[in-house]
């Protein structure tokens, strides 16, 4: 939680989400940390601050999900005031989870229209979506995950990944072990030879 973060730095911070639980367990944190965090509900196509409300703009894999991605970055800019910083963490197309979406994608298609949300893990992308209103860099990093087991990364994203766990509700029980056995040999690091 980058919140956490610049309040532990004495920034003003809001908390925005879409989602209303994980704001509760934000707020949770926060309050057991002691940190002066606002939180608040938001659409990210639809932010509810005037222009210019922050020096910095925030989100860790979370606008990178908005259906309307170009409509999401105008809203990052409209509320950043001139000469901020907008800073994303997003997920990228070739690494872990940008392939556990197109394993996902084999079982339930994407909705029609909606980008790919590992796409915002691309430079090029985000050139699109911001293009000549902001000057965009972007840096690789690699993050390791870190279960007790492959099967104990499919149970906790199957029960808690949002994508993960509409994909297994929307499929049937055979197409569900078909999409575990995908699943687990994606989890699985390939092997290498040595000589």
């Amino acid at each position: 939680m980058f919140g956490a973060a610049a309040a532990c730095r004495f920034a003003n911070v809001v908390s925005t989400d879409y989602v209303a639980s994980l704001l509760d367990r934000g707020r949770e944190r926060a309050k057991a940390e002691r940190l002066p965090v606002t939180f608040q509900r938001a659409d990210a196509e639809n932010l509810p601050f005037p222009e210019a409300s922050f020096d910095v703009v925030l989100s860790t894999f979370g606008v990178m999900f908005a259906p309307n991605q170009e409509r999401a970055a105008s809203e990052l800019i409209r509320v950043c005031r001139p000469g901020g910083m907008i800073g994303l963490t997003n997920w990228t197309p070739e690494g872990f989870i940008g392939r556990l979406y197109k394993t996902i994608g084999k079982y339930v298609p994407p909705v029609p229209g909606v980008k790919s949300p590992a796409l915002s893990g691309t430079k090029s992308h985000l050139d699109a979506l911001f293009g000549a209103r902001a000057s965009v860099t972007a840096e690789s990093k690699y993050f390791a995950f870190r279960y007790k087991s492959p099967q104990h990364w499919i149970e906790l994203f199957r029960d808690y990944y949002g994508p993960v766990l509409k994909a297994f509700a929307a499929i049937d029980p055979k197409a569900r072990k078909s999409l575990e056995t995908d699943l687990h040999a994606n989890s699985t690091p390939p092997r290498t030879a040595h000589s």
